[in-house]
C-alpha cells in the first residue's frame, strides 16, 4: 500500500476515534457493507470504512456506477475512500486490470483507493431491501458460522477466553449474557483468536505466549475486536457489545497513535481470521469493480 493511500486510511479511522466511535464496532449495521453491482460485500479495512459512515444501507457505488445506473450524486455529499490491492494484470485484449495469481506473468502488486459513495447518498437509484428479508432470523446465522467453523476448538465454561496451550475457548453461560447478540459477539472474539493457533493460521499473536499476554490494549486484541465485528456483520448481528467510555476510546486512540499501521495490519489479519472461519479461500486476491476507479 502506498504511503498516500496508507496515510488516508489511517487518518480516518483515528479521526473516527477521535470523535468517540469504534471504527472496528458499528452497532448502527446489521450487515456487512457490499458493491451494489455484484452484491459481493467489501472484506479487510473496506469493512471499517464503510461501516462506520453509520448509513442505514449496505450498498456502495462509485460516480462511474452512479451514473451508469442512471443516477446522481446529492449535493453536498462526501466520498469515502475504498481500497483494493493485489495482484493484477492486465488483459491483452481490453487494456483492463484483472485479478492475478503472484508469480503469473506480467502479474503485479498495487494498492489503490477509488471514491464510494453509498445508494444513500443518490438520487434515482432505489435501495435494494435486505436480500434476507423480514422473517430473517440473526442467530440462526450465528450459529451457522459457529457450526461452520471447521475445527473449532472445544468450548468450556468460565471467563470468556481463548486458551492456546489448550486450544480451548472458555464462555460464561448463556443467559449470563444480556442478550444473544451480546454471547455470539463474545464468542466470535474467541474464535478469531483461536484462527491464530499454530495448526491454523499461524499468527504470532497466539503462537508467542508474551505478545498474547502482554497488555489490554494489544495488537492481537485489536485483530479480535475487528475479526468479532466482521462476523457479527456477516451474521446480521447489532455489534452493541462495547462500552464507548471515554477511557476505552482514550487507550486505544493513544496506543494506535503510536502504532499508526496496526489498524490497516489487523484488518487484514481478521479479515484473513474471519475467511478461515468460514472457510473461504483467501489465498487468491483478485480485484471487485477494477474497472470502476
Amino acid at each position: 500500500m502506498s504511503d498516500k493511500v496508507e496515510n488516508i486510511v489511517i487518518n480516518l479511522l483515528l479521526e473516527s476515534l477521535e470523535k468517540g466511535v469504534v471504527p472496528w464496532k458499528c452497532p448502527h449495521i446489521n450487515t456487512t457493507p457490499r458493491s451494489l453491482i455484484t452484491k459481493k460485500p467489501y472484506r479487510g479495512v473496506n469493512v471499517l470504512l464503510l461501516g462506520m459512515r453509520g448509513f442505514a444501507s449496505p450498498y456502495w457505488l462509485t460516480p462511474k456506477q452512479v451514473k451508469e445506473k442512471g443516477g446522481h450524486i446529492k449535493e453536498g455529499e462526501h466520498y469515502t475512500p475504498i481500497l483494493f490491492n493485489g495482484f493484477f494484470r492486465k488483459d491483452p485484449v481490453t487494456g483492463k486490470l484483472v485479478g492475478a495469481n503472484k508469480g503469473e506473468p506480467g502479474a503485479f502488486y498495487m494498492s489503490k483507493f477509488y471514491k464510494g459513495f453509498n445508494v444513500l447518498q443518490c438520487e434515482g437509484i432505489e435501495a435494494p431491501v435486505d436480500e434476507r428479508g423480514s422473517d430473517f432470523s440473526p442467530i440462526e446465522e450465528c450459529e451457522k458460522l459457529v457450526k461452520g467453523y471447521v475445527g473449532m476448538p472445544p468450548i468450556s465454561e468460565g471467563a470468556p477466553c481463548y486458551i492456546p496451550a489448550q486450544d480451548r475457548i472458555c464462555m460464561p453461560k448463556k443467559e449470563n449474557f444480556l442478550s444473544p447478540e451480546e454471547y455470539y459477539s463474545t464468542l466470535f472474539h474467541e474464535m478469531t483468536h483461536s484462527s491464530g493457533a499454530a495448526h491454523r493460521l499461524n499468527r504470532k499473536g497466539i503462537t508467542d505466549p508474551i505478545k498474547y499476554a502482554s497488555h489490554n490494549y494489544s495488537y492481537e486484541e485489536l485483530v479480535a475486536e475487528t475479526g468479532a465485528a466482521f462476523l457479527c456483520g456477516h451474521a446480521g448481528i447489532h455489534t452493541s457489545t462495547i462500552e464507548n467510555s471515554a477511557a476505552y476510546i482514550g487507550n486505544w486512540l493513544s496506543k494506535l497513535k503510536s502504532e499508526r499501521r496496526w489498524l490497516l495490519d489487523a484488518a487484514r489479519e481478521a479479515a484473513k481470521a474471519t475467511d478461515y472461519i468460514m472457510g473461504v479461500d483467501h489465498t487468491k486476491l483478485v480485484l471487485d469493480d477494477a474497472d470502476a476507479a
